[in-house]
């Protein structure tokens, strides 16, 4: 199993360097696996009859939103924790406090360990293109397979501020500047290749 990723080289638009061509990286699109084919193989695996799984599935994915709801932070076996959270302005007097500082709404996953590990020791294919999509090499990764981690969420404290403030960067030896489009949520945007 790898990661597939496409680095194509293009002329950037904007950013610190416009007109100037980079290898920009990018997910390769995946075919979303259906529902049914995750049933049918997992009945497999255990031996459950598929429409067993998929009513257990189901009863879990209600509790698992009445208890986000509540404000728990809930186990979701085998991947990590999920809780609900808010971005909201910070503000120094009570009187400020109202719903109109929450600029978003969130879903937090904190994933496990376990599901770390697995990230980390999963090699990354990239396939570098041309302009006009001609293969010109297939790298295999080398990397040390560092995991991102998100400050915000280290505790998973579902009673803590996600981020007071979300102009702050959470982290000061990051330079929010460096990679203005993260490029690996497949919008392709960004300076940096």
């Amino acid at each position: 199993m790898a990661i597939k990723v496409i680095a194509q080289r293009r002329e950037l638009k904007i950013g610190k360097n416009p007109g100037v061509k980079k290898f920009v990286m990018r997910p390769d699109l995946y075919i979303p696996i259906s529902e049914k084919k995750v049933f049918k193989e997992a009945a497999a695996h255990t031996g459950v009859s598929e429409a067993v799984l998929k009513a257990a599935w189901d009863a879990a994915g209600e509790v698992i939103r009445a208890w986000a709801t509540e404000g728990h932070s809930v186990p979701l076996p085998g991947l990590g924790t999920m809780r609900f959270g808010v971005r909201a302005k910070a503000v120094e007097d009570l009187e400020d406090v109202k719903t109109g500082l929450i600029s978003t709404r969130r879903i937090v996953f904190t994933p496990s360990s376990e599901m770390k590990d697995v990230l980390k020791e999963t090699s990354i294919q990239i396939t570098c293109l041309d302009e006009d999509g001609n293969v010109l090499k297939r790298v295999t990764s080398g990397d040390s397979g560092e995991i991102e981690e998100d400050d915000s969420n280290a505790n998973d404290n579902p009673n803590a501020n996600d981020n007071p403030n979300p102009n702050a960067n959470p982290n000061p030896n990051d330079n929010p500047n460096d990679n203005p489009n993260d490029n690996t949520g497949g919008n392709g945007g960004g300076d940096e290749g």
